[in-house]
């Protein structure tokens, strides 16, 4: 099996950026958030972050904390990017792959909300005090909710992403191509 890049991190920290890059690259992108939203849509339930968390949450506690993970490893093929991970056990299914690294993502917090602001997504949060409430609400001791600290905790690499996009990006070169020349990428 080819590379499969793994992205987990805060809101608004550049996993979007990191994932649409590494397409630039050759790989097949994918996220654990298109699944929630594909059973939102099915439930007749609006695409608002508390709403998707709410689905995604529900979803871990009828079929397993790392159940998102499984319903997309079957999508995978080539070289991929899995985008969203917001939980520790879909990390660990993800693990099973032959060649899996998982990268944290992350910037200062004030940076992301500037983001998340510039991106004006429906439910995002209006002010910086909004914001870091709902993060707190993204790391639940709840083995079934979003636990985003303990999954960046996994992380093989961390990347800064609090300067430009051409840092982004060098950066992200950087982890893939050693990655790809390495004997396994899975830890």
């Amino acid at each position: 099996m080819h590379l499969v890049v793994g992205l987990t991190g805060p809101n608004a920290s550049g996993k979007g950026e990191a994932a649409e890059y590494l397409r630039t690259l050759g790989f097949e992108v994918h996220s654990l958030s298109d699944v929630v939203r594909d059973e939102a849509r099915a439930r007749g339930l609006g695409l608002e972050r508390r709403t998707l968390i709410r689905v995604g949450n529900e979803l871990r506690r009828e079929g397993g904390a790392g159940v998102l993970a499984e319903k997309i490893v079957g999508r995978l093929a080539g070289r991929s990017v899995v985008d969203s991970i917001r939980n520790p056990a879909e990390v660990l299914v993800l693990r099973r792959l032959e060649r899996f690294v998982l990268l944290g993502i992350r910037a200062p917090v004030s940076v992301r909300f500037e983001r998340s602001l510039a991106r004006g997504r429906a439910g995002d949060a209006a002010t910086i005090e909004e914001f870091e409430a709902a993060e707190r609400q993204e790391n639940a001791s709840d083995p079934v909710a979003q636990r985003l600290q303990a999954t960046f905790d996994l992380a093989d690499h961390v990347v800064e992403n609090g300067g430009s996009l051409a840092d982004l990006h060098a950066r992200l070169a950087e982890i893939v191509g050693s990655e790809s020349v390495s004997s396994g990428g899975s830890r």
